[in-house]
């Protein structure tokens, strides 16, 4: 019987097994990597920002043991509530507000966007002092955010119109921008600029790229799916979109000169689990960088708001940042980290972080100089609060003593769940007034103080403060 000859051993066999061990490493490096790589291509931000960003402390500037505690003043009483608007027969459900002489007649307006009744309305103020309030919408899917701009550059302004299709959340494309033109005459017409897209919570208008149209800029809350898009205006009412951002979140996209290089970047704050702040740095064409500038470590921080401004006077725009948002929990109750705070803007990208003061449910915030001692003072409204308790506050005053310390006084408690409010001279006696727009999204609920103009008394006395009351077809606010 012959013997078999013996095979010899495989060199293979130990590669094989070499490549098997280093399955496990190749593994635990590359997963991550990948997931280093989409959150880099989602954020907009490059690989080294990325790595930056995770390992060396790019979320700095939170004062992790919570917001400072402002000093504490006395309760003011010189502003004075009056309802301006059409009365509301529901808990009212305003998503945001502004203050623009819509009509060019030299008195500022209100402009609305009203998520119960589903349009945009538009408070005139004519003659002074008296205020009627006319739809110029419409109805529209959840109209979340409203400004006017001069889109077609006729000499008049047309109202943008964010829609988010629904206010609960929801990852449905069902999100649209709507522009209604201004015929010059005060009637609307609507083009829909985008739609099936994520929920959009705020659109403005800015020329990105240098050609002479008024381009956009919109913010896509959406839930787990969001976008931060410009839109090129390519002339008649057509529009083309560019993808920044893909994070969810988005609460405001607001266009700015921030680096005062002659063109309009974008500031941007991100919610959910991301609780960031962003630049979007233009290089005057409409090619943008993505700047992660300031970032909470809490994932549910609940950023509510930003409003850009020189708040210490240096020339450079900071940011004055809120966070109250309690939506998704159940019931919406505030949380103990909520406050109002502001990044200062050192130059060359970077912020230094400062805390205002805590403020529960803080939804909004705006600078003014209240008291007309030369310094930004800062208000801010509280949506979320504890409603049935008579000690919380609606609407509050963060006093400046004109080196950024600020002593927080109490204004009123009613009316209550606002969402936002705006600052400017309403009745022309040179100081700013306020006007505030409310949002019932849980009990208790009251029809009261849909729309109300904080007159500011500062110096004089005003009449005893009672409760909000309804608002009148027209109401004079200057009885």
């Amino acid at each position: 019987m012959t013997k078999k000859a013996d095979r010899p051993k495989s060199p293979g066999k130990p590669r094989s097994s070499l490549l098997r061990s280093l399955r496990i490493p190749a593994v635990l490096l590359g997963v991550p990597l990948l997931v280093l790589l989409y959150q880099a291509n989602q954020s907009g931000l490059s690989v080294k920002q990325m790595f930056e960003h995770i390992f060396k402390g790019a979320r700095k500037g939170e004062a992790e043991a919570g917001p400072a505690i402002a000093a504490r003043g006395p309760k003011v009483d010189f502003l004075r509530p009056v309802p301006i608007g059409a009365a509301s027969t529901d808990p009212p459900r305003i998503g945001s507000l502004e203050i623009v002489d819509l009509d060019k007649d030299g008195l500022p307006d209100v402009l609305v966007a009203d998520m119960l009744a589903n349009r945009a309305a538009w408070i005139r103020q004519s003659p002074a002092g008296v205020y009627t309030e006319r739809w110029v919408s419409p109805v529209l899917p959840a109209p979340a955010h409203v400004s006017a701009a001069d889109i077609d550059k006729d000499g008049d302004l047309d109202v943008l119109v964010a829609c988010m299709g629904q206010l609960f959340p929801s990852n449905d494309k069902i999100g649209s921008v709507v522009i209604l033109e201004n015929d010059g005459k005060m009637n609307f017409a609507p083009h829909t600029i985008v739609d099936h897209v994520a929920r959009v919570t705020d659109v403005r208008a800015a020329d990105f790229n240098g050609d002479g149209r008024v381009d956009l800029i919109a913010g896509q809350f959406g839930y787990d799916d969001g976008e931060t898009r410009w839109m090129e205006n390519l002339g008649n009412w057509q529009f083309r979109s560019h993808i920044l951002q893909r994070l969810s979140g988005v609460i405001h996209t607001i266009p700015v000169d921030i680096d005062n290089d002659g063109d309009m970047d974008v500031v941007s704050l991100v919610s959910q689990e991301w609780e960031e702040t962003y630049i979007f740095e233009n290089d005057g064409r409409g090619n943008f960088k993505s700047r992660l500038i300031w970032g909470s470590t809490n994932e549910d921080y609940g950023s509510s708001g930003i409003r850009l401004v020189d708040l210490n006077k240096d020339g450079r725009v900071d940011v004055l940042l809120t966070n109250g948002d309690a939506f998704d929990y159940l019931p919406p109750r505030p949380r103990p980290w909520h406050s109002v705070q502001w990044l200062e803007n050192k130059g060359n990208y970077k912020f230094e972080h400062h805390s205002v003061g805590h403020y529960l449910g803080a939804s909004g915030a705006v600078a003014a100089d209240l008291d007309g001692d030369g310094d930004l003072d800062i208000a801010a409204v509280s949506c979320y609060n504890f409603w049935e308790r008579e000690d919380s506050q609606s609407i509050t005053w963060f006093e400046n003593d004109g080196k950024m310390n600020f002593t927080q006084h109490d204004i009123s408690h009613l009316p209550t769940h606002l969402i936002s409010l705006e600052a400017a001279d309403m009745n022309s006696d040179g100081k700013p007034d306020l006007v505030t727009v409310r949002m019932d999204v849980y009990q208790p609920f009251t029809k009261d103080g849909r729309v109300v103009l904080w007159l500011n008394h500062w110096g004089q006395t005003p009449p005893k403060q009672g409760r909000v009351g309804p608002a009148p077809e027209a109401v004079r606010a200057s009885e």
